[in-house]
């Protein structure tokens, strides 16, 4: 008697050798037909299919939308009551079937052809009603089923979306489509917020600054006030002359003890690191890190070496950095 691994192990054998058997089965032809079809399409991609067949549509609407092709999943069924009415004259139709011959599949491609838009089709069988109806056919066919009964769409599902991912994937690669159109449609993810998250988006309204000249009561007040770790020291100019840290205080009261009546100029870090304004906070992070002696906290300057904020590494551990 088998165990459970060994179910597992043969359905996932079994559909990656119905991917490696149906790769010889889709022609070069149909995969650049579609693929300019869907390149040269001045609408909306409209992905379809039913049962599990839809839901891998709906996944690769996800996909094309995700990678620069606008795409929208169109329900077979509900098209028929309504929905074709979505479709315009600039739209392509893109379907997913294993047989080809499913009653709401079939009648909404009849319509959508008398609409006069082209149909992309991945099947399973290219002799099929579906077949008739298409512009295009990527075959998509399986000798079996994966499960061990041969009944559940597994293996024909698994190589539908391989089929629409490779179609989405060359179509993004002809398009030009870069990291940062992909990290646009994505600004919660990670990539998004390293390529789109700048310094700025990150820096608190107050801005802890003290001009030549300050006493410490002072600084420790506007210390106190911005909680923010850090001080700014500027010159008479506004710009950046130098920073007290909370680590700059606390090492100036083991040397000095007594430091309410030392001179500013006598605990502050001079010339400091500081970073621009409109830098990416990704990079700002490898900038603080990446170093023998971790930086906690940086000045933020505009053109003209003026603070416009102080940046913690706090800050950018909490944005998902």
């Amino acid at each position: 008697m088998q165990n459970g691994f060994e179910y597992f192990k043969n359905t996932y054998s079994m559909e990656m050798q119905e991917l490696q058997s149906n790769l010889p089965l889709i022609s070069r032809e149909s995969v650049e037909q579609a693929i300019e079809l869907i390149l040269n399409c001045k609408g909306k991609l409209a992905l379809s299919g039913m049962g599990k067949s839809g839901l891998i549509a709906q996944k690769l609407a996800a996909t094309f939308s995700s990678t620069g092709t606008p795409a929208f999943f169109l329900h077979p069924g509900e098209s028929l009551h309504g929905d074709l009415g979505v479709l315009q004259p600039n739209d392509l139709l893109l379907v997913l079937a294993k047989s080809g011959e499913s009653e709401e599949v079939v009648q909404m491609m009849q319509i959508v052809k008398k609409m006069g838009l082209p149909v992309i089709s991945i099947l399973g069988k290219e002799r099929s009603t579906a077949g008739k109806l298409s512009t295009v056919i990527i075959h998509a066919q399986v000798s079996r089923e994966a499960d061990s009964l041969n009944l559940a769409p597994t293996a024909s599902t698994t190589v539908a979306l391989v089929v629409g991912d490779a179609l989405a994937s060359a179509v993004m690669a002809l398009k030009g489509f870069q990291p940062e159109n992909f990290a646009l449609f994505h600004p919660a993810g990670q990539l998004g917020k390293r390529l789109l998250l700048v310094v700025d988006d990150l820096l608190s309204e107050s801005v802890p600054v003290v001009g030549p000249g300050a006493t410490m009561l002072e600084l420790l007040q506007k210390e106190s006030e911005a909680n923010l770790g850090a001080v700014i020291v500027v010159d008479g100019s506004g710009r950046l002359a130098g920073i007290v840290t909370d680590g700059d205080i606390r090492r100036s009261i083991l040397k000095y003890g007594d430091i309410m009546n030392r001179e500013i100029e006598e605990i502050m870090t001079v010339k400091p690191l500081s970073i621009q304004r409109g830098m990416l906070a990704f990079e700002a992070l490898k900038f603080m890190e990446n170093r023998p002696s971790q930086i906690s906290v940086l000045p933020v300057l505009d053109e003209d070496r003026r603070p416009i904020g102080l940046l913690r590494l706090h800050d950018l551990v909490r944005a998902g950095l």
